[in-house]
C-alpha cells in the first residue's frame, strides 16, 4: 500500500486508533538484574549495599556528564571530543564561590551548605553553558558535517582549554573538600553509605527526570525529537533549528560543567586534566546507551558504574578493563546500543 493510499484511509477513519509503538523494556531490566546478581557472589549483604549505592552515585554524576554530549550528538551529529574542557572548567568555576565561601562550608548545617553548593552550581552551569555557545558559533558552526575535522579542532580546543585552566588557576591540584554536613557516612544496618553519594543520587535523578520531562512533554522535546529525526523537516515547518542546535549546546555544555562540580567534590581535588581523563569513560557510556538516546545513556552510565564498582572488589585485577569488557558485551547483544536513535 503507497503513501497515498494509507493517507486515503487515515481521513475516511479520524476515529482509528494507530497501534502504539512496541516498548522496550530488556534494557530497563539490566541495572536490577546486575545488582542482584551479584548479591551472592559479594557474599553479604551490607556490603553489597554500599557497594551499590556507591555504583549508583558514581553513575549518576557520569550520567550528567556524558547526557549533554549524547544531546549534542542526537541532535547536531557533531563529535564534541571537546566536552571534557567543560567538565573542568565548570569544576574550576566553582571554586570561585566554594573558596571564598569557604567557612560557610565548615558549618555543620545542611541548608546553608546547600546554599552555597548550589550557588557553585549556578554559576558553573552559567560560565559553561555561555561558553558552549561561543564554542558552537566560533569553532563547531565551520565544521557541521565533517567528522574528522570536528574531531581535530574540537580536541585542539580541549587543550586549549587546559592550558588557559593553569593559566588563570595555576597548575598545582586544587583541594576541594566537601561541605560540612556531607562528610561522614549514613548506617543502614551494618551498611556505610556515605552521604555525598546519596546526594550525587539524588541530584542525578532529578537531572535525567527533568531531562526526560522536557524532552517527552514539551513542545521544546517534540522540536529536539523531531530535529534528530528529520530536521530539514522541522526547518519546512517553520522553525529555526540552527537556533535550537544551540540552545541544545549550551545546555549540553551546562550538564558537563556541573558534572564537573560534582566529580570535583567527588574526588576532592581538582586537575586541568581532570575532563580529559574522565571523558573515555564518558564516551562508552555514549556508545553503549545508543547514539543520540539519554535514556540509554542513564542506563549505560549505571551499568559501567557497578560493574567497574562489583569488578574491584571481587576480582580488582578485572576492573582496569571492566569498562572495555562491558561495551563489547552490550554491542554484540545490540551493535547499536541499548536505545538507539535512528538519523535519516
Amino acid at each position: 500500500m503507497n503513501h497515498t493510499s494509507t493517507t486515503m484511509i487515515a481521513a475516511a477513519a479520524p476515529d482509528a486508533v494507530l497501534p502504539a509503538a512496541p516498548r522496550d523494556l530488556a534494557p530497563l531490566l539490566l541495572v536490577p538484574a546486575l545488582a542482584l546478581l551479584m548479591l551472592p557472589l559479594v557474599g553479604s549483604f551490607p556490603t553489597w549495599l554500599t557497594l551499590t549505592i556507591a555504583g549508583l552515585a558514581m553513575g549518576m554524576m557520569i550520567f550528567i556528564m556524558a547526557s549533554g554530549l549524547t544531546l549534542v550528538f542526537g541532535l547536531m551529529d557533531v563529535l564534541n571530543f571537546g566536552h571534557g574542557a567543560f567538565v573542568s572548567v565548570g569544576a574550576f568555576t566553582a571554586t570561585l564561590v566554594l573558596i571564598p565561601m569557604k567557612g560557610w562550608l565548615e558549618m555543620d548545617s545542611l541548608l546553608i551548605n546547600l546554599g552555597v553548593l548550589g550557588l557553585a552550581m549556578l554559576l558553573a552551569m552559567l560560565v559553561t553553558g555561555l561558553l558552549g555557545w561561543a564554542f558552537e558559533r566560533l569553532i563547531i558552526m565551520p565544521v557541521y558535517g565533517q567528522h574528522l575535522k570536528q574531531i581535530l579542532i574540537t580536541m585542539g580546543g580541549m587543550i586549549v582549554a587546559e592550558q588557559m585552566i593553569n593559566v588563570i588557576w595555576g597548575a598545582e591540584q586544587i583541594p576541594l573538600p566537601l561541605p560540612a554536613s556531607f562528610r561522614g557516612a549514613i548506617m543502614l544496618g551494618d551498611a556505610a553509605i556515605e552521604k555525598y553519594r546519596l546526594i550525587a543520587v539524588v541530584v542525578g535523578l532529578l537531572v535525567f527526570a527533568s531531562m526526560f520531562l522536557i524532552l517527552n512533554r514539551s513542545k521544546l522535546g517534540l522540536l529536539i525529537r523531531a530535529g534528530v529525526e528529520n530536521g530539514e523537516m522541522v526547518e519546512a515547518l517553520g522553525y529555526r533549528i540552527r537556533r535550537l542546535f544551540v540552545a541544545v549546546f549550551a545546555a549540553g555544555s551546562a550538564l558537563a560543567g556541573l558534572g564537573g562540580v560534582m566529580w570535583g567534590l567527588y574526588k576532592e581535588t581538582l586537575t586541568a586534566a581532570m575532563g580529559g581523563e574522565i571523558m573515555v569513560m564518558v564516551f562508552i557510556v555514549v556508545i553503549i546507551g545508543g547514539l543520540g538516546s539519554v535514556g540509554g545513556c542513564f542506563i549505560g552510565a549505571l551499568l559501567m558504574a557497578l560493574v567497574s564498582n562489583y569488578a574491584g572488589f571481587l576480582v580488582p585485577k578485572l576492573a582496569l578493563v571492566s569498562n572495555i569488557l562491558l561495551m563489547i558485551t552490550i554491542l554484540l547483544w545490540r551493535p547499536a546500543g541499548l536505545y538507539s536513535v535512528g538519523r535519516n
